[in-house]
């Protein structure tokens, strides 16, 4: 299979173009040659059959081919809104999570978060999670990249969505529910590695959402979110 790489700009059948920086150091690390074929992709579905067409010391251009309609996205749309686990969980969660399909991660600070961002640095991880969504995408033969949103506190991300027609689902350890079934849209919300406070499960429930069970096991910060993905991805 030819190795996959994300370009983000439009492409077109017969274009010639550069790759990216992080792609043309992948391609010499594989130690890709003049003819070699290889798939892109831009994000706006399908992928492009494309050949390499001249190495450089740093730069990589290639041709690019036909286009093929692949569309292994999920069926639903699904948004995790996560209290980030501390360390690199929070890096496992969106490579596995983008494995998995979500289409977009909301990054959230809560009462109990261990990890705290701001400013600079809650930029600089957002850029590092998309580029980890990005790779994740490349290798799991995704077309289209999940939105990774800048790092907020859970009271002003609350207090700022939008009305729609997503379901809304507060991943609970208390005595709730089992996991919906959910069409269209779903939006996941799930703490961090200390949970919600009872204030945060309050205001959660005012904007509208409810409670859900993975069952009878405590499951961790990084891991509750997945299984619901997964759960969700084959019922859609």
């Amino acid at each position: 299979m030819p190795p996959r790489f994300y370009v983000d700009l439009p492409l077109a059948a017969g274009a010639s173009l550069t790759l990216p920086a992080g792609a043309s150091r992948h391609a010499q690390v594989l130690r890709l040659q003049p003819g070699d074929p290889v798939t892109l992709f831009d994000g706006r579905g399908g992928e492009w059959q494309a050949d390499i067409a001249q190495m450089g010391r740093k730069d990589v251009s290639v041709t690019v081919g036909a286009h093929h309609a692949a569309d292994p996205e999920l069926a639903l749309s699904v948004t995790l809104a996560v209290g980030m686990p501390a360390n690199e969980r929070m890096d496992d969660l969106v490579e596995k999570a983008t494995e998995l399909g979500v289409a977009r991660i909301q990054p959230l600070m809560c009462e109990r978060s261990v990890l705290r961002l701001s400013g600079e640095r809650a930029e600089r991880k957002r850029d590092h999670w998309q580029a980890v969504a990005i790779s994740a995408c490349e290798q799991s033969g995704r077309t289209r990249v999940p939105v990774i949103e800048p790092v907020r506190t859970l009271a002003a991300w609350l207090r700022d969505l939008p009305a729609g027609d997503a379901a809304k689902v507060l991943l609970s350890t208390s005595d709730s529910p089992p996991l919906p079934a959910a069409r269209g849209a779903v939006i996941s919300l799930s703490g961090p590695e200390g949970g919600f406070s009872p204030a945060e499960e309050q205001a959660a429930r005012g904007a509208g959402f409810q409670p859900a069970s993975l069952g009878p096991r405590v499951l961790r910060a990084d891991t509750a979110p997945l299984a619901a993905l997964a759960v969700w991805g084959l019922m859609a």
